[in-house]
């Protein structure tokens, strides 16, 4: 056997700093695990299996008497570090990536539920999360119940049997819909309800649904967490007794593993996701001032504007208003559509929260696939627009907004 390449030999450990750091920090640094060769930036693990010293080794991996990755399906030591400093930005116990947002929140639900089971829904919500819960689960035996998420009424009306899980969009997509996440998850856990937000529309820099009495967080990090239009994945945070008792054997023998390449690509994104969304939430709420002014407009959705209905509550909650609105047009999709087509910065796109401006018709891309009964219960009319601001200047956003009127 030929010797261990030059430079490569095992790194002192240094000493943790003894003050608490900030979360701009721990997205630089956290969950770091430098291989011998002392490389700066995260190494990229691509291999699928791994290696044991001895027969007696791999027993005790497999069954977990030793910490030792076992395969690429149940741990890997990139996305680990990509777990570990998610983690540590949201303010997790633990973090598990996921192959897509939607496997995030199928499995963050699925690890809990069966036949008999209860659920109560915020109903403005993604259409894909919509599939899950009134056409997947169902199948399985399980019930749901759809509440109008701004409602406290409803809300302590639904909640006041038993109920296993508790789901909330906050905002909601499209129609950025606000719920009081403190106020619903203290109603929720009076019936021993676990309560799982969607929390990709505020990120993880603008809300931390954990500390606002939510059990389990969920993403699609493709959106602001890579946010540049690379990779798919999720990740859901949680505490440890969430891991251990429900989603930990869930994920590892279904698989909705995140690819390792993905993982790394999510850590560089990671460390600037902070300035990346502070400034489109920034150019965001200009857009939403001046899409207000606009005769065209009957509707700006934005929890940044003092016209939303959410206002207040969004105050309490978030940082500041969030990359996304939604508006509605008073001439309908004719109008639109008409609108959409002349923009020539703003690109037409079905993605969000990404480094470029994106819009969308929802009722004829995302959401097509709800009935227009629901649509029209969700407010999601023909004329209704989303847009996600990105990061080109606020100043050229505004004039294209301009030109296409």
């Amino acid at each position: 056997m030929s010797k261990r390449p030059w430079g490569y030999q095992p790194l002192p450990e240094r000493p943790d700093p003894t003050w608490p750091l900030h979360s701009q920090t721990h997205a630089v640094r956290a969950g770091l695990a430098r291989s011998g060769f002392g490389e700066t930036s995260e190494a990229l693990y691509l291999n699928s299996g791994f290696t044991y010293a001895s027969a007696e080794q791999a027993a005790q991996s497999f069954g977990d008497e030793i910490d030792h990755f076992v395969y690429g399906r149940f741990a890997n030591p990139t996305i680990a570090m990509f777990e570990e400093r998610l983690a540590a930005i949201e303010g997790a116990e633990f973090c598990v990536g996921t192959g897509s947002g939607m496997s995030a929140i199928f499995a963050s639900i699925a690890c809990m539920v069966k036949s008999g089971d209860h659920i109560v829904a915020a109903a403005a919500m993604f259409s894909s999360c919509y599939v899950i819960l009134t056409e997947i689960l169902p199948k399985w035996g399980v019930t749901v119940e759809m509440v109008d998420g701004s409602n406290a009424e409803q809300w302590a009306a639904a909640l006041s049997k038993p109920t296993k899980v508790v789901f909330i969009e906050s905002p909601s997509n499209p129609m950025l819909e606000i719920v009081d996440i403190r106020m619903v998850s203290d109603l929720a856990h009076k019936v021993g309800a676990t309560v799982i937000v969607d929390n990709v529309m505020a990120s993880p820099i603008l809300q931390k649904p954990l500390a606002l009495g939510a059990d389990v967080v969920m993403y699609s990090a493709t959106k602001h967490i890579d946010g540049q239009g690379r990779v798919l994945a999720g990740a859901i945070l949680g505490s440890n007794s969430y891991l251990q008792e429900h989603l930990s054997q869930f994920v590892r023998h279904t698989g909705p593993s995140l690819s390792p390449f993905n993982a790394w690509v999510l850590l560089k994104s990671l460390e600037t996701m902070s300035m990346r969304v502070e400034q489109m939430s920034n150019s965001a709420q200009k857009v939403a001032e001046f899409l207000e002014s606009r005769s065209e407009i009957k509707t700006v959705l934005y929890p940044g504007l003092k016209s939303h209905p959410g206002y207040e509550v969004a105050q309490k909650q978030m940082t500041a208003g969030g990359t996304t609105m939604g508006l509605e047009f008073a001439g309908g999709q004719a109008a639109a559509f008409k609108f959409m087509n002349a923009l020539r910065v703003i690109d037409i796109s079905n993605n969000l929260g990404d480094s470029k401006s994106l819009i969308t018709h929802p009722a004829s891309s995302t959401h097509r696939r709800i009935p227009p009964e629901v649509r029209a219960e969700m407010g999601i009319t023909d004329g209704i627009l989303r847009l996600s601001v990105g990061l080109e200047h606020s100043s050229d956003l505004l004039k294209d907004l301009e030109q296409a009127f």
